[in-house]
């Protein structure tokens, strides 16, 4: 079975959406966490009145925590036997699940990372909104290989999937969107090796909804310190 969780925070245009796309998707089983992280908009009533019935359990901040406090609340919940990371807006396509799935179903690897770069022509022709935003995450990428010793095409990608065994094993401690340098560093210092596999990505600007900023990219930079030279500090 799949789990598949789905952090979201004022969403309202778009949940309805991606739940069905994902019910859509022909695995054999799924359950589908749910994470309201303290919307402000009418995501709570959409979710009362529309996608209740169409996901297998609803978690409810009282106020916004951030993405990865959302994952954490969702952790002990699992009951699959992979783990998927899903954003709630339609930048990512759940259609790529069964290839994602495949490395970890034939025992190559325990965690597969969806690229939204790699195998294109050129890097820039991928669909970001931005150049700008291509040349940050280009460049998060490759210092996030340097510190970790790693060879990612694009280490901060949403889709992230996992053996539930090995997720579980990850004490996850940040709260925000620094959860993705903080998976990709402790999985390094865990030995696991990392497969990425080309999926189909169209990012949104922030006019959109785009929730992602700036400072955030440095929180990137210093959580992979953080958990690559001062873990034994952090993990307590």
């Amino acid at each position: 079975m799949l789990s598949i969780i789905i952090p979201v925070f004022n969403e309202a245009n778009t949940l309805e959406k991606i739940i069905d796309k994902i019910h859509k998707v022909n695995i054999y089983k799924k359950e589908i966490i749910l994470i309201d992280d303290g919307s402000t908009d009418n995501t709570k009533e959409i979710i009362k009145k529309k996608i209740t019935q169409k996901v297998d359990k609803v978690i409810t901040h009282e106020k916004n925590l951030g993405k990865g406090a959302a994952i954490r609340s969702a952790k002990e919940f699992i009951n699959g036997n992979y783990v998927i990371i899903q954003d709630a807006d339609l930048e990512y396509d759940p259609n790529d699940y069964l290839k994602l799935l495949e490395p970890l179903q034939q025992n190559l690897t325990n965690v597969v990372y969806g690229s939204r770069v790699l195998g294109k022509k050129r890097y820039y022709n991928n669909n970001f909104s931005s150049n700008l935003r291509v040349f940050f995450n280009h460049m998060l990428t490759i210092l996030s290989n340097i510190i970790n010793n790693q060879n990612l095409s694009d280490a901060h990608t949403c889709y992230k999937i996992f053996k539930a065994d090995t997720f579980k094993k990850i004490n996850l401690k940040e709260n925000g969107f620094s959860f993705c340098p903080e998976v990709t560093t402790k999985l390094a210092n865990m030995k696991e090796n990392i497969i990425e596999v080309e999926v189909n990505y169209n990012g949104r600007t922030y006019e959109e909804g785009k929730k992602i900023k700036f400072i955030d990219g440095i929180f990137a930079i210093l959580t992979l310190f953080k958990y690559r030279f001062f873990i034994k500090f952090y993990e307590k």
